[in-house]
């Protein structure tokens, strides 16, 4: 019994100077080796803050930019701005050996849009009488806020506008509201010069073979199709900033 103790000591005194390997097959260094095969120094970092439909979307950007980006996406669904505003420190600094990102791709407004029980609130309806999460002018004031944040890292910006989706979808959304969002998302991206991914056109002539029926996702063709777009727009700037 006291054996046990002493040797528990001097592993814990160990792991305090740096000296202490993880046993194999611990969940610590699956951890490690997972990071540590997902990122190369020499590489540029990507940075993807969006919804769920991001979410679809990026491991697509993972593969086609394997050897020449490390691409990662902010902890979970990054949902609206109201999230955003509270959360957005934490996701530019999740990866605490990334000291900068090259290039942040992001989104906000489908969960904007979205009629809640409560202004801001989470809890989702489906009464187009209750409000939206962030309404306009809440969702313009928002997002000014996320763009100065995120302009302070010194990466290159492109924001994505949000996509399309049918009537009938639930939460509550009126399509017509995701064209509102985007103008005044565009307005605040121009007038910071940002370069603009416009997703929402792209798309939209496709949606009937691209999106799951009354619903704001896509199928497996649609995320690869989004991917394959946000590669792109991401690897035309990768050419210019090395």
């Amino acid at each position: 019994m006291i054996l046990n103790k002493i040797l528990l000591l001097i592993l814990i005194i160990l792991n305090i100077f740096g000296n202490y390997t993880p046993e194999e097959g611990s969940p610590e260094l699956k951890k490690k080796r997972k990071h540590k095969a997902n990122y190369k120094k020499n590489l540029p970092n990507i940075l993807i803050i969006g919804d769920s439909i991001s979410i679809g979307y990026t491991p697509i950007v993972k593969k086609i930019l394997k050897e020449k980006a490390n691409v990662f996406h902010a902890p979970g669904n990054n949902q609206g701005t109201t999230l955003g505003v509270k959360k957005i420190d934490k996701w530019l600094t999740f990866k605490p050996n990334i000291k900068k990102w090259h290039i942040i791709h992001f989104n906000w407004g489908l969960h904007d849009l979205k009629h809640v029980k409560k202004t801001g609130s989470a809890e989702n309806s489906n009464d187009f009488n209750d409000p939206q999460q962030a309404d306009l002018a809440t969702y313009k004031k928002n997002l000014t806020l996320l763009v100065k944040k995120l302009k302070a890292t010194n990466a290159k910006l492109i924001f994505a506008t949000t996509t399309p989706f049918p009537k009938g979808v639930k939460p509550a959304r009126k399509p017509k509201d995701a064209i509102a969002y985007n103008e005044v998302a565009l307005e605040i991206m121009r007038k910071n010069k940002i370069e603009i991914n416009d997703l929402y056109k792209c798309i939209k002539p496709k949606l009937n073979k691209l999106q799951i029926k009354k619903n704001v996702h896509f199928n497996k063709k649609g995320s690869i199709f989004l991917g394959k777009k946000v590669a792109k727009e991401i690897i035309k700037n990768l050419e210019q900033i090395k």
